[in-house]
């Protein structure tokens, strides 16, 4: 699904490089859990693959499309729900799905249908009317989380989509992803929680400093370790600051 070709990227000419010689290869449908401390380079790298920001031509593959051109963003099917709420407080969460929906190109004719798809995912049937501004923040994740399923994504891009929730809300949307991958969905999950990573996911890369610091599978990342994913997650980024 995701074929990424040795991609560097500054913010500016004169910058330091954000991301230094990324090298993914990512499955169709995998849950695959990208890993790293604040500051690693997991949001650039998935805004890059949102198309938020412009990549150099022949470096970022989605489903063979090179992902330089508009076109191939569009056609790539993907969507990104970001660690920030995306939606307008004042409105309610019909009110917001409805908006989203038009934004993200969904034909009238079948806004309804959509709507109703990311409720039924996401269990907001019963807060349809309520405000977003009044909500839990559990329950502005969810709503983070349907409004990034209105288009039907063949490619999902989650940034710390748990952050500052309650355990139940949290267990909540892991299940939700859990089965958005057992029906095909392509996952990218980001997070710096280990326990959410090894639960979730069948793939792993470590990141920091813009590097990735080691891939695979949990058992392959833990081969010759006496320890847990936690402990060469800090083994690895304390070799990273001290290079």
């Amino acid at each position: 699904m995701i074929a990424i070709n040795h991609l560097e990227f500054s913010y500016s000419p004169s910058a330091s490089p954000v991301l230094r010689g990324i090298e993914l290869d990512i499955a169709d449908r995998a849950l695959f859990g990208l890993l790293g401390p604040n500051g690693a380079g997991k949001t650039t790298l998935l805004s890059i693959l949102a198309g938020l920001i412009d990549c150099p031509a022949g470096r970022v593959f989605v489903d063979g499309l090179d992902l330089v051109t508009p076109r191939a963003r569009q056609q790539a099917r993907l969507s990104l729900v970001p660690q920030e709420y995306a939606f307008y407080l004042p409105l309610t969460v019909r009110e917001n799905l409805q908006f989203f929906a038009g934004v993200q190109g969904v034909p009238g004719s079948e806004v309804d249908q959509r709507v109703s798809e990311a409720v039924s995912l996401t269990s907001l049937e019963e807060r349809l009317d309520h405000r977003a501004g009044k909500l839990s923040g559990g329950l502005k994740r969810r709503l983070n989380l349907a409004i990034g399923l209105l288009n039907r994504p063949r490619l999902l891009l989650l940034d710390e989509p748990t952050v500052g929730i309650d355990p139940h809300s949290r267990h909540f949307i892991l299940e939700t992803i859990r089965r958005l991958g057992e029906q095909g969905t392509t996952v990218i999950y980001t997070s710096h929680y280990m326990e959410e990573v090894e639960e979730l996911c069948d793939r792993v890369a470590i990141m920091d400093h813009g590097r990735i610091l080691r891939q695979g599978t949990l058992a392959e990342l833990l081969a010759g370790q006496s320890g847990s994913l936690e402990s060469l997650f800090l083994d690895l980024t304390a070799r990273g600051l001290r290079d």
